[in-house]
C-alpha cells in the first residue's frame, strides 16, 4: 500500500514540478527559520536550569525609586549577608559574593601573569546553592580560612597546564600583587548553560585582610553591584516575608531613610529563573537575553512555516479540479475516503520530508548570518543535540498534518459519478474564488505587510536615535580608561601629556565616565533655601575644565570648573536648576547643595540638559565635578582626518605604544564616543535585523504562492483569454482581468493589518523617552511597496498569458 502511495506521489509531482517546487521551497525556508530560532530559544531558555531546588534559590537585589522613577542595581550593601544569616528567619542557606576584576601572577622561575580575570570572593555555601563536582580537595574545608582559593578545572589548567589536579593543592596564586593564596581545591565546570560559569573562587573571609574591602563589609550606605548575595527559601517560606525582613533590617541600619523625601532603596527578590533575562540586574557583565526578542523570534518562526503551509493548502486545493477525475476512478475502484486521505497525506509528508532535508542543509549557513546576533555557543550539531531531532521529528509531523489535512478532506470529499460527468465544480466557481483560498491569501500578506511596516519603524526609531542632537558632540572623540589601581599615580599625568603632544590630538580631557551611558553614579543629596527642605538624586559625572569643550556642552550660566574647585564645586544641569525650584535655570548659580551631613558644594554654573543615557531614558538631574573627583578618563577630541587619509588610525597606533611603555601589565584599549552611542541601541539593532530578514522571507514566501494561484489562474482560464481576445480585448484589458482579483485581496490584507501594525508600534515606541513620531507615510509606502511587488509578481504570469495567440487555445473547439 505504501509502495503505491509513493509512486502515486512521485508521478503527481513530475506533472506539477513548478507547484511542488513551490512548495518544497516555501516550506523549506519556514522549517529552516524554525530550526535556527528552536536552537537560539532552546539555548537562552535551559539557563541556570541545572541546580537542584532552583525555584527557592533567589538572588537579592535593589532597587531605588525617585520622583516615580525607578533605577536598580544587581548588588546589595556589604553587611546585609552577614545580617541575612543572623536575623532573617526562613531562609535555608546565605551564599555571598564579590565579584571583582584582577590580575593573576603564577609564581615559577619564569612567573606567569594573567591580566583581568573574573574572581570572586564566596564561602562555602555557595557550592551548596550551585554544586560542582570536586576533582581536587573537599567542600567542607576548601574555603574555610582566609586567604584560600579554588580554581575550577579550565583556569587549574590555565594557570599549572604540567600539574595533574592534585598537584596543583597547595600552590600559590598572586592576584593583584598583594593577594597571596593557597589553591585548596579544584572543581569541574558546571553543566549545561549558566550565568554563575565563575572560576576563581577566594575564600570570603580575606575580605577581612584587605582595608578597601573591609570598609565595604561595614558600609550601609552604599551600594555596588560587586557586592551580591544569593538566598535559598525554606520548604513553606514565601519571598515576600523575606522581602520584609531584610528591608526592616536596612530601616534599622539607616533611619535616615524613614524620612520623606529623597531616593529610597528597597531589597527585591530576583528569581534565579529570571537571572539570565533581566537587563535591569545583568548577570554578572555576561550577555543577557531578552524574553521578548525570544517570542518574537518564536512568532517570526511560527509566521514563516504558516506562510508555507498556506502555500501548500492553496496550490493544493487550486489543483483539486485536475485530480478529480484521478479520485473518481479510485473511488470506483473500491477506495474509501480514508485511504484517499491517507495518500495525500503521504504526498504532503514526503514534500515536508523533502523540505525538512534541504533545512538541515540551509540552517548552518543561516546559523552564520546571524553570528552577531547569537552566542558563539549555538552550533546546528544533530549528534551533540538530541533534542533537536526530536524537534525535527515533531516539527515534521505537525507541518504535514497541518499542510495536508484539509487539501486531503477536500480531494476525498469528490463524488465518482459527479467528477467522472466533468460536474466536480459545475456552477460553483469554487476554482478560481474559494472562499478559503481568499481568506489564507490574505492571511498571506496580512503577515508580510506587518513585518514591511515593523521593519521601516523600527530602522526610523535608530536613525533618529543615532541621528538625534543629543546635547553633545559625539564624532572625533576618542576614549580611554587609564589603570585605576597604579602605584604610581604619576604615570596617569605622564600618559596624559604624551597624548596632548600628538599631532593628530586636538584637546584632551580628564574626568571620569562618557557623556552618556548606559551606567551610572549618583549621590542622595539636599538643597535648603531656608524655607523648605528638598532631597533627591543627583546623577553625577567628573571632568576638567575641558570636559565641556571636548564634548561642546553648552555652559549656559556661571563658569566651568577649575581644578582648584575640587573639593567645593560644580557645575549641574537645567534639570536639576528646576527640581530644586528656579524657573529660570541661571538663578541657581551660587546656591549651595548637601552630600551627606558635612559636605556641601556650591553650584559655579548651569550646563544644557543632555542625555545621560539611551533615548529610553528621561534626562535626569546631573552635576560634573572637578576632574580629581575620579580621573582616570581620558576624553580625547581628534582633529579632523583629511580626505583618504588614516590620521586617526596612526593617532590610535601612538596612543597605544606610549600605553605600553607606560603601563605593560594591561591590555590597551579605546573606543570611538559615536560607536559607544550606537552600541547602546544594540537590542534595536538586532530586532531591526531580525524584522528584515523576515520581512524578505516572508515576501518571498507569499509572492511564490502568488505566482503559483497566477499560474493556477491563467492556466484555468486559458479559452476564456482566447475566446476574450478573438472578441477584441487588449492585452491590458486580459492583465487587468487576470489581476483584478488577486490585487483585491492584497488591499484587503492592508486595510486589515494598517491598524494592528499601528497599535502594536506604537506601543513598542513608548519604551523610548524620546522617539520618532509613528508616520503615515510608513504605512503608505509599505503598503505600496507590498502592491508594486505584488503586481510584479502577477505579470509575470498574466502578460504571458494575455500575449499568447488565442487559436493555440482554441485549436480543441
Amino acid at each position: 500500500m505504501f509502495k503505491n502511495y509513493l509512486k502515486t506521489a512521485l508521478r503527481s509531482f513530475r506533472r506539477h514540478k513548478l507547484f511542488t517546487f513551490i512548495n518544497i521551497i516555501g516550506l523549506a525556508i519556514g522549517i529552516s527559520a524554525a530550526l535556527v530560532i528552536f536552537l537560539i530559544v532552546d539555548y537562552d531558555f535551559t539557563f541556570n536550569k541545572n541546580f537542584r531546588e532552583g525555584d527557592r534559590i533567589y538572588r537579592v537585589v535593589t532597587d531605588y525609586a525617585f520622583q516615580g522613577e525607578p533605577f536598580y542595581n544587581s548588588g546589595v550593601c556589604g553587611p546585609l549577608p552577614e545580617a541575612a544569616k543572623n536575623e532573617v528567619t526562613g531562609l535555608d542557606a546565605v551564599a555571598p559574593l564579590y565579584n571583582l576584576n584582577y590580575k593573576v601572577t603564577i609564581q615559577a622561575k619564569t612567573p606567569a601573569k594573567f591580566k583581568n580575570q573574573d574572581v570572586v570572593y564566596a564561602d562555602k555555601t555557595y557550592f551548596a546553592l550551585f554544586p560542582r563536582q570536586w576533582l581536587a580537595g573537599s567542600v567542607k574545608n576548601a574555603l574555610n580560612a582566609p586567604f584560600q582559593v579554588v580554581l575550577s578545572s579550565k583556569q587549574a589548567q590555565k594557570y599549572f597546564p604540567s600539574l595533574a589536579y592534585d598537584q596543583i593543592i597547595g600552590r600559590q596564586v598572586v592576584y593583584e600583587d598583594t593577594i597571596r593564596t593557597t589553591v585548596t581545591g579544584i572543581v569541574a565546570e558546571p553543566e549545561g548553560n549558566t550565568d554563575l560559569a565563575f572560576h576563581d573562587f577566594i575564600s570570603y573571609g580575606t575580605m577581612n585582610s584587605i582595608s578597601d574591602l573591609k570598609k565595604q563589609l561595614t558600609s550601609w550606605g552604599g551600594t555596588t553591584s560587586s557586592s551580591q548575595v544569593f538566598v535559598k527559601l525554606g520548604v513553606k517560606t514565601s519571598a515576600s516575608n523575606i522581602v520584609k525582613q531584610l528591608n526592616a533590617i536596612l530601616l534599622k541600619n539607616r533611619p535616615e531613610l524613614n524620612k520623606p523625601g529623597g531616593y529610597k532603596p528597597t531589597f527585591v527578590m530576583q528569581p534565579l529563573s529570571d537571572l539570565h533575562f533581566n537587563a535591569h540586574y545583568g548577570a554578572f557583565d555576561k550577555p543577557v537575553a531578552n524574553k521578548t526578542t525570544l517570542y518574537l523570534l518564536i512568532a517570526v518562526a511560527s509566521f514563516l512555516l504558516l506562510l508555507g503551509c498556506i502555500n501548500f493548502i492553496n496550490l493544493t486545493t487550486a489543483q483539486a479540479s485536475e485530480r478529480a477525475k484521478e479520485i473518481g476512478i479510485r473511488k470506483t475502484m473500491g477506495s474509501n475516503r480514508g485511504q484517499i486521505i491517507t495518500q495525500y497525506l503521504s504526498e504532503t509528508f514526503l514534500v515536508t520530508l523533502l523540505a525538512v532535508t534541504i533545512s538541515i542543509i540551509l540552517a548552518p549557513f543561516i546559523l552564520k548570518l546571524f553570528a552577531d546576533f547569537i552566542s558563539p555557543d549555538i552550533k546546528f550539531n544533530l549528534l551533540k543535540h538530541p533534542v533537536l531531532i526530536g524537534f525535527m521529528i515533531v516539527l515534521t509531523i505537525v507541518v504535514s498534518f497541518v499542510s495536508g489535512f484539509y487539501p486531503a478532506l477536500v480531494l476525498s470529499k469528490f463524488r465518482p459519478v459527479q467528477v467522472l460527468k466533468n460536474q466536480a465544480y459545475t456552477g460553483t466557481n469554487k476554482t478560481r474564488n474559494a472562499w478559503l483560498r481568499k481568506s489564507l491569501t490574505v492571511t498571506q500578506f496580512i503577515i508580510a505587510q506587518f513585518f514591511i511596516m515593523a521593519t521601516v519603524l523600527v530602522s526610523k526609531q535608530i536613525h533618529y536615535a543615532l541621528h538625534k542632537d543629543m546635547g553633545f558632540r559625539k564624532d572625533a572623540i576618542v576614549n580611554i580608561f587609564m589603570p585605576y589601581n597604579l602605584k604610581n599615580k604619576g604615570l596617569k599625568d605622564v600618559y596624559t601629556e604624551k597624548i596632548k603632544q600628538l599631532p593628530q590630538v586636538d584637546l584632551v580631557s580628564r574626568g571620569g565616565d562618557i557623556p552618556s551611558t548606559n551606567g551610572w553614579s549618583s549621590n542622595d543629596v539636599t538643597y535648603r533655601d531656608g524655607k523648605k527642605e528638598i532631597r533627591s538624586e543627583l546623577y553625577n559625572k567628573a571632568g576638567d575644565e575641558n570636559y565641556i569643550k571636548v564634548y561642546h556642552i553648552k555652559l549656559l550660566a556661571g563658569r566651568n570648573v577649575q581644578l582648584s574647585d575640587t573639593a567645593t564645586a560644580m557645575l549641574v544641569n537645567e534639570n536639576y536648576a528646576h527640581l530644586i525650584g528656579f524657573r529660570n535655570a541661571p538663578d541657581a548659580v551660587g546656591k549651595f547643595v548637601e552630600f551627606g551631613n558635612t559636605d556641601k558644594r556650591q553650584i559655579v554654573g548651569i550646563f544644557a540638559d543632555f542625555h545621560q543615557a539611551s533615548l529610553h531614558a528621561p534626562i535626569k538631574p546631573m552635576a560634573i565635578f572637578p576632574q580629581n573627583y575620579n580621573s582616570d578618563g581620558l576624553h580625547i577630541a581628534l582633529k579632523p582626518e583629511t580626505a583618504g587619509g588614516n590620521e586617526w588610525k596612526a593617532a590610535t597606533s601612538a596612543m597605544e605604544t606610549q600605553w605600553k611603555q607606560l603601563f605593560p601589565d594591561d591590555d590597551f584599549q579605546y573606543s570611538f564616543f559615536d560607536e559607544s552611542i550606537a552600541k547602546m541601541y544594540t537590542k534595536e539593532q538586532q530586532i531591526s535585523k531580525l524584522l528584515t530578514w523576515a520581512m524578505g522571507l516572508s515576501i518571498f514566501i507569499s509572492c511564490l504562492g502568488l505566482l503559483g494561484l497566477a499560474m493556477f489562474t491563467t492556466g484555468a482560464r486559458t479559452k476564456e483569454i482566447g475566446v476574450r481576445k478573438v472578441l477584441g480585448a487588449t492585452v491590458s484589458q486580459i492583465v487587468t482581468l487576470l489581476s483584478t482579483e488577486l490585487v483585491l485581496l492584497v488591499l484587503l490584507a492592508f486595510v486589515i493589518v494598517t491598524p494592528l501594525a499601528w497599535y502594536a508600534m506604537g506601543k513598542w515606541i513608548q519604551n523610548f523617552a524620546d522617539h520618532t513620531a509613528v508616520s503615515w507615510w510608513v504605512f503608505a509606502l509599505s503598503g505600496g511597496g507590498m502592491l508594486l511587488t505584488a503586481l510584479l509578481t502577477l505579470s509575470f504570469q498574466t502578460i504571458k498569458a494575455a500575449v499568447a495567440n488565442p487559436v493555440k487555445s482554441l485549436r480543441s473547439e
